[in-house]
C-alpha cells in the first residue's frame, strides 16, 4: 500500500490545482482608462494659469493612475525645489487616492497612520489632488511654489476642473 501514496498524493496535488478546483475569473484582462497627453497638458496648463493669475510661482505635475509623469510644467521663477515637490504630490495622491492634504491631516504624529509620512516619496502637505471622474481614478495633479497647501490645492483643483468634462462621460 506504501506504494500507491506518491500517487495518491499526485492525484491530489492535480485536483487541488485544477482549473475546476480555482475561483472563476471574468477575464484574463482588464481595462484601463488614461487621460491623453494633450488632456494632461491641458491640466497642467490650467493650474499654471490659476497660480500666475494669483501670482505664484509654481511648478505642476501631472501623473497617470500608476504615478508615472506625463506632464511637467516649471514657471520662470518658481524654485528649484518646487519641481520634485509638485511630482511627489501628485505621486503621493494617485498612490493613496486621496488628496495630500487630507493625508497630511491623516497622519499627523500620534495617528495611527502617522508613519506614512516616513515612507520614499510622500508628501503630507497641500497640493496634491487625484483626478477622478466617470468611475474612474485617471491620475493627479501636483503643484507646489503658492504660498501654503491651500494656495496649491486652488491650483490643482483649477487644472482637474478645466478636464473634467472631457473625463467624465
Amino acid at each position: 500500500m506504501r506504494s500507491n501514496r506518491p500517487v495518491a498524493r499526485a492525484a491530489l496535488a492535480a485536483l487541488l490545482i485544477s482549473p475546476a478546483a480555482l475561483p472563476a475569473q471574468p477575464s484574463a484582462s482588464y481595462t484601463v482608462r488614461l487621460m491623453t497627453p494633450e488632456t494632461a497638458l491641458k491640466a497642467a496648463q490650467a493650474a499654471l494659469a490659476d497660480c500666475r493669475g494669483r501670482n505664484y510661482q509654481i511648478a505642476v505635475a501631472v501623473v497617470d493612475r500608476a504615478g508615472l509623469l506625463q506632464v511637467l510644467l516649471r514657471d520662470r521663477f518658481a524654485g528649484p525645489h518646487t519641481v520634485d515637490m509638485a511630482l511627489n504630490k501628485a505621486w503621493t495622491a494617485v498612490s493613496f487616492r486621496t488628496a495630500t492634504t487630507e493625508l497630511g491631516a491623516q497622519t499627523q504624529p500620534g495617528r495611527p497612520m502617522s508613519g506614512i509620512r516616513d515612507l520614499p516619496r510622500v508628501i503630507a502637505a497641500g497640493g496634491g489632488m487625484p483626478v477622478e471622474a466617470g468611475g474612474s481614478l485617471w491620475g493627479a495633479v501636483g503643484v507646489s511654489g503658492g504660498p501654503n497647501g491651500e494656495a496649491d490645492d486652488r491650483c490643482a483643483k483649477a487644472g482637474i476642473d478645466a478636464v473634467a468634462d472631457e473625463l467624465s462621460f
